[in-house]
């Protein structure tokens, strides 16, 4: 029987970005993933990419992850916010001397640092290639058997599994969930001009493009799409030759980066929204995608994730020091409290735009660029939004202040 203080069922983003501030904070723990870490760790370029915000990069240089990157974050230093290609719009632009807004990783990079990070931890057990057969949350602490034969005990369980957890399901814990009936496609485009680390997002009535900053290589300058279409559009989008869809996308740029290639393939996700009724459970805690998903408008997913496992890892760790079982209901509840109203109102928010900015005509594009003008103009207002855009807002536990626990 190995025992540990967390079992972590998913070593994804999230799941290991958990396990890394655990082992960072004296807390030992277990992550089970059924995937081989070689072919994520390996993985080929394939033009996915995550922005951390200046929050989340906070954590990972208190963990430890940053240290483990192949390659430095592209930083966004100014968001170019425009309804179609209108004249007005929005910029956040906090200035050279000042945080950037967050930094631009390739997933690739992102998976590797955070393998590296938990290969080297002290404290992380990790079993890859493993699924757990049997779960047992009972009264005095959780047992796992693994299709290994290898069992293991701990006081607490986390589902860092994904939007199709089955730790939830099995949890009985109900969804708010549904479709938006479009899908993003991805890639990195070439461009002839520099980015100059700005961050567009440019509203369409059929869904919004999103241009993304990368850092240059050998042969130029580089930055990453999100571009929703309807489902009816996105085959046909996905089936242009790279030449054409590259030409579409320079028209719904208007051209301002100059000639556009594209270098990566392109994948495509369906679009959604879920959220979880409540994240906790008897000895069991939601984290990332199995808590919660919502539009990538904002590119603020991935970071909810982080935000709950700087709010998770905090709570265990002050809880230990109290001398209190990890499981314990008290520590459940001060998590669910923690987070259960910033992700409902960061969900609220980018659904609310997603519909927003969906709403078609002359008329409604007008209200959308005078209420984007107004907020330009109005300093309390646009620093609350940048600060949503950092992840700096609200009661920030303390990893993503960039301290200790």
């Amino acid at each position: 029987m190995e025992r540990t203080d967390v079992i972590i069922l998913g070593g994804g983003l999230v799941g290991l970005a958990l396990a890394a501030a655990l082992d960072s904070s004296g807390l030992g723990c277990a992550v089970i993933d059924p995937a081989d870490p070689a072919l994520r760790k390996n993985a080929a370029f394939d033009g996915r990419t995550s922005a951390v915000s200046s929050s989340s990069k906070r954590m990972f240089d208190t963990i430890g992850i940053t240290d483990h990157l192949p390659e430095p974050g592209c930083p966004i230093r100014a968001i170019q916010v425009a309804d179609g290609l209108d004249p007005g719009g929005l910029r956040f632009d906090p200035g050279e001397d000042d945080e950037p807004l967050g930094w631009m990783n390739e997933n690739r990079n992102l998976h590797a640092a955070l393998l590296s990070r938990a290969a080297a931890g002290r404290r992380i057990a990790l079993h890859w290639q493993r699924r757990a057969v049997s779960i047992d949350r009972g009264d005095h602490g959780v047992m796992a058997e693994l299709d290994d034969g290898t069992r293991l005990a701990a006081p607490l369980l986390v589902a860092a599994e994904g939007r199709n957890s089955p730790t939830r399901e099995a949890a009985g814990i109900r969804l708010a969930r549904w479709k938006y009936e479009h899908a993003a496609i991805v890639g990195t485009l070439r461009h002839e001009r520099p980015h100059d680390n700005v961050a567009y997002e440019i509203f369409y009535p059929a869904g919004p493009f999103a241009l993304l900053p990368m850092n240059d290589d050998t042969d130029g300058h580089r930055s990453a799409i999100v571009w929703s279409f309807s489902d009816k559009d996105a085959p046909g989008m996905l089936a242009l030759s790279a030449d054409d869809f590259a030409a579409e996308a320079e028209a719904a740029m208007g051209g301002f980066l100059g000639k556009i290639g594209l270098i990566s393939p392109r994948s495509t996700y369906p679009l959604g929204f879920h959220h979880a009724a409540r994240i906790t459970d008897h000895r069991l805690a939601l984290v990332g995608d199995a808590a919660h998903g919502i539009h990538p408008i904002a590119g603020q997913g991935v970071n909810l994730g982080y935000r709950d496992a700087a709010a998770l890892a905090q709570v265990l760790v002050e809880g230990a020091r109290l001398g209190l079982d990890l499981g314990d209901a008290q520590l459940m509840a001060r998590y669910q409290r923690w987070r259960s109203l910033d992700t409902f109102m960061v969900a609220l928010a980018t659904d609310g735009l997603t519909r927003i900015y969906g709403v078609p005509g002359k008329t409604a594009s007008a209200v959308r660029r005078f209420g984007m003008g107004l907020i330009d103009r109005i300093g309390p207002v646009k620093d609350r939004l940048m600060a949503e855009a950092r992840g700096t807002s609200g009661d920030l536990p303390l990893l993503l202040r960039g301290l200790p626990i």
